[in-house]
Order: structure tokens, then sequence, then C-alpha cells
């Protein structure tokens, strides 16, 4: 489960999304530069090889570990692409092929405009499809993908259900993409109503898509990205967790999606903001280039998955995440003024990306004292206890 929002004002456009998946998949940055391909060269993605292009441009891009495609990225040409699940009455195949994920990042490696990034995941879509296991925890979870897809000048909603697709241009200031199909007609003739409804889809849109309209820069755009939904903490539902806000939280018994990463793209800086981490309310969003990939790479990428491992940007945050969830309101006021005053700096003044992480050490070394001051109590209903306690398990906690 995701949210995905475009903002286009004042000749800037700004396109933010968080990443919902299952709480222990750790996400990583990855950049590939520019490369040349001979004649009859395929491409490797999470399933399947399919044709390669002859040239590729570069990208830097947020994927979860175990995937080769990306939930969220930009390339060298300014495109940015954010994508959603949607749940359609066409049945979603487990046979492997080409997952959303996928073509997201082959499109952000073929296109230098939206136009032609809507185009690149058309064409492969009516060829090959999609399809294929979209989680490693659940070994049957599938779904079809909806895209959000912008540049400088354009932004673009794509939906698809099986090889069928629409698309629609933004128009307005503002326009949100959530787990349910939106264009008009197509959202009609292909809607899983039961498994949309349950994603809480339409709540979560229709909160973004309000808040957008009024975000003005890049900080306007990450606070929406950590609402609950709810004005104050988490909202908790037996059946699907917290899913009431963008800032996903996981607990329910048939849903439970948790912001696993977030991120932010000034298409006219040519500046990404991501976190590399859960939970957006207390991270901190660290600026990368397309053309500037991290030194310290060992940082993001070591010990990444399903497992802990404390080598990692991602598997470090948790200690703080998890120990704040026990009483996510009062941990998150605690961190708040620092996180803001940090944060604004940074978007005043974009520092180097290993700069920004070593920041982010210094802060979550601050953070987690205060934050375990506070949350001596567990305020959480059992239910999300015990989930939670099981997630712990599986990770290795």
């Amino acid at each position: 489960m995701c949210d995905t929002f475009v903002v286009r004002a004042g000749g800037r456009t700004l396109l933010a999304k968080n990443s919902d998946r299952d709480p222990n998949e750790p996400q990583l940055w990855e950049w590939t530069p520019a490369a040349d391909h001979a004649a009859g060269a395929t491409a490797r993605a999470t399933y399947v090889e399919v044709p390669q292009v002859a040239h590729t441009h570069a990208t830097v891009v947020s994927r979860p570990w175990w995937m080769w495609g990306a939930e969220m990225g930009a390339n060298e040409h300014g495109v940015a692409i954010g994508n959603e699940a949607v749940f359609t009455t066409q049945r979603a195949s487990l046979e492997p092929g080409l997952l959303g994920m996928d073509l997201l990042r082959l499109a952000l490696e073929r296109a230098t405009t939206a136009r032609e990034a809507v185009g690149v995941i058309v064409a492969l879509l009516e060829e090959h499809g999609q399809s294929g296991r979209c989680s490693h925890e659940h070994r049957r979870f599938t779904y079809h993908n909806s895209f959000l897809v912008a540049d400088p000048e354009h932004a673009i909603v794509l939906e698809t259900a099986g090889r069928a697709w629409a698309t629609e241009d933004v128009r307005g200031r503002a326009r949100s993409i959530s787990n349910g199909l939106t264009i008009p007609g197509f959202a009609e003739q292909h809607t899983d109503r039961l498994r949309s409804r349950i994603s809480s889809c339409a709540v979560r849109r229709e909160l973004t898509e309000g808040l957008a309209e009024d975000v003005r820069g890049v900080v306007g755009a990450m606070g929406v990205l950590r609402q609950n939904g709810t004005g104050l903490g988490p909202r908790w539902s037996p059946v699907n967790g917290s899913m009431v806000g963008p800032n996903m939280h996981a607990g329910g018994l048939l849903a439970s999606g948790q912001t696993t990463a977030s991120w932010v793209s000034d298409l006219g800086s040519g500046i990404h903001w991501a976190t590399g981490t859960s939970d957006p309310a207390f991270s901190l969003f660290v600026p990368l280039r397309v053309d500037q990939p991290v030194a310290e790479a060992d940082y993001v990428t070591a010990g990444v998955t399903n497992r802990r491992d404390d080598r990692s940007l991602w598997w470090r945050h948790e200690e703080l995440h998890r120990r704040a969830l026990r009483d996510w309101l009062r941990a998150e006021r605690v961190v708040a003024t620092d996180r803001d005053r940090l944060q604004r700096a940074w978007v005043s003044e974009p520092p180097a990306a290993e700069e920004a992480l070593a920041e982010v050490r210094l802060a979550h070394e601050r953070w987690l004292p205060a934050v375990r001051q506070v949350t001596e109590r567990d305020a959480r209903p059992w239910w999300v206890r015990q989930r939670w306690a099981g997630f712990d398990r599986a990770a290795g906690r």
C-alpha cells in the first residue's frame, strides 16, 4: 500500500511518495550510470529478462532489498515516478513476469520525458503484461499497478488492470493516487471494490490530495508524508492497522502495511530527498543526486535483508522506530523540533549526501534515549503488540 502525489505550482514540480510494504522489508538506494548496450542485449528484471535498448539513462531509485524493480526514483533528465498497488477485477497472476516496480525502473532508464516514460510502460505492458509475486513475505500476494509520472513540465497518471490501461494528464495544482483506480470510466470498469475498501485508499487519497493543494515547497511535501491521517497518533484497526493516513503503521490482522521508505523529488533543482528508513515522522530526508552516488554506500546497503543487521541504515533506524511505536504521539513530540530544524536547514542549503548521513547518525543517537524515556508504557492495543512481536521474531530481533 502506498500514496503518491504531485504538486505543480510557481513553475515548480514536486513528486512525493510513501512506500508502504511489509514491516521487515528494508529499502536501499541504488544508482545506475548511463550506458550503451550491444544489439541483442537483454535487461534482467526481478524475475524475467526483456530486450534491452541501445542506451539507458542514469538513475537513482529506492527499491525493496529483494527485487530489481523500484518503488520510486528519478533519472538524469528530471523524470520521476512513483507506483501504487491497485486491486482490480482481473486476476493478478503469480506467473513470473514484469512487476510494476520493474516497469517503473525500466521507464526511468529509457525515457527523457514523463510522456515518453508512460509510453515505455504501456509498450512493455502490452507486450509482456505484468505478473509475479509482489511480496517476499507473502508468497501469493499479487496486484496490478498505477503510476504517477512527472517531469519539470508535465505530470501524468497511468492506471492499469492486466494489460488494459488508461491515462490522465494532471491539469490542476495537485493530484494524488493511492491503492485504487481513479480515472473515470476505467475505475468503474476494473475496480475490485472489496480489496480497495480494505486498503482505505479513498480515505488516504482524499487526505493527501487536499493537503497537497496547500504545499508550497519541499518541506511542505515532507510534512504531508508524515501525516497519520488523524491529527494525532495512529488510529488502530484490527482489520488493517493504521491505514487512514499516508504515514502508515502495521498492526492489522488482514492487512499490515508499514511505511518503509519515503521520497520527494524536486524536479526543478534535480535534488531527490529520500529517507531510506521507515516512518518519515522519525526520519530525515537525505538529499540525493542522480550523478553523485553516495560514497558511503556500505552504510546504506550492507546487511540489507529481512533479517536484522545493524550495519545498514534501515535496520539501525528500526531500533528507534519500533520503540517509538509503543507510544507514537509522545515519541514524535520529543523529536519533532530537532527533526524540523535540521530538515529546514538542509532544504535551504542542501548538503552532500554523505554529510547528511553523518548527521542522521548523530540525530538517532540523540533521539533514541529521549524516545525511550517517554515510551516505558506500551499504549498500543493488544493485537498490535502481538503483531509487532511476531514481526520482531521473524526479523531475529
